[in-house]
């Protein structure tokens, strides 16, 4: 069974709740249909039923949970929610009302923060900004997180790399240049989302144009300071570093140029030095490579919030609503 497959057996198995604001939008009606279809989640949708079920057009989403803010049952209770949740900024009932009548990611994140949805999917038509912001907002990071970062899983055509061709890309989506304590986090929080989706012992990687100092540079400086932070936070974890991708992926490689290395050469887990490196790398390996990219995925929110490049497809909304879905499970089971 391929990835995808995995995901979405496990997704159907323990069926979650999972909201799509961006609920007019053709392609995230098309994946709604297809997502009820497969019985992957039970999914929201938020604004007027006969007005989705027009946009829907041909695609059936009659079996949806259709959340309309202006005769929501349990308004009250979201609005008086969210004025808690921002207090500290001042917010009175009447901002939050009004907040919530007019944007619909602030009514999803609500619904997660209530318990009536166990994640939310957006970005398809809002920027990655506009997703976060009310999560951060409402339902903030998680207990013992210190930053929030994303991943991709690739799924690759060459087993011979990562687990069975399966690797973990970080951060390649939202921290733009993080410092050596943003790395080692980032890196200790890619670990555990490798463990909880791929279900094998990560191998952490922290990417560089030097391994071991052969070269020098204040780029490989920041790795290797995040790589003595990382060991000290995380000392049960397989981490090294600073490694170039072919040792760290290639076992000839990292024999020759990091004979010492526990990763070197066998790494799943590739944590790259700032997002631009990141960003050019996934998009390498899925253009050049033919491989499968799923994500952006972001871990360290309390809840699950995942963000959609606004390129998606269909198929990749379904997709990031079964990880979503399976994410979901597991904070449930911590």
């Amino acid at each position: 069974m391929d990835f995808l497959s995995t995901m979405k057996a496990k997704a159907k198995a323990d069926k979650k709740v999972i909201v799509l604001p961006e609920s007019y939008e053709k392609r995230n009606l098309e994946a709604a249909a297809e997502c009820l279809k497969e019985e992957l989640a039970d999914i929201v949708l938020i604004g007027k039923k006969d007005k989705i079920m027009e946009a829907a057009g041909s695609f059936d989403v009659s079996k949806a949970i259709f959340v309309d803010p202006e005769t929501y049952d349990r308004m009250d209770e979201m609005v008086a929610g969210l004025a808690e949740a921002r207090k500290s900024k001042g917010m009175t009932l009447e901002e939050a009302r009004k907040i919530l009548m007019d944007d619909s990611l602030f009514v999803a994140v609500m619904l997660v923060k209530m318990g009536v949805a166990d994640g939310m999917v957006s970005g398809a038509i809002h920027s990655t900004a506009d997703t976060l912001r009310p999560a951060l907002q409402i339902l903030k990071t998680a207990p013992g997180t210190e930053l929030v970062s994303s991943f991709f899983i690739m799924v690759t055509k060459t087993p011979q790399y990562g687990d069975d061709g399966i690797l973990l890309f970080a951060d390649c989506a939202l921290n733009q240049n993080p410092n050596p304590a943003e790395l080692a986090c980032i890196a200790g929080d890619s670990a555990k989302s490798y463990n909880a989706f791929i279900g094998k012992e990560a191998r952490v990687a922290m990417l560089s144009h030097s391994t071991m100092g052969s070269a020098k540079h204040a780029d490989v400086t920041k790795v290797v300071d995040a790589v003595k932070i990382a060991k000290e936070k995380y000392p049960e974890l397989k981490l090294d570093g600073e490694i170039q991708l072919d040792a760290a992926i290639v076992k000839e490689v990292g024999e020759l140029k990091a004979p010492n290395s526990t990763v070197a050469g066998k790494a799943n887990v590739l944590v790259f030095p700032d997002i631009d490196a990141g960003n050019i790398g996934y998009k390498l390996v899925q253009r050049f490579g033919n491989a499968e990219a799923f994500g952006p995925i972001l871990q360290g929110i309390a809840k699950p919030v995942n963000d959609l490049s606004r390129g998606c497809s269909a198929n990749d909304i379904v997709a990031v609503v079964a990880l979503t879905s399976v994410q979901a499970q597991v904070m449930a089971n911590k």
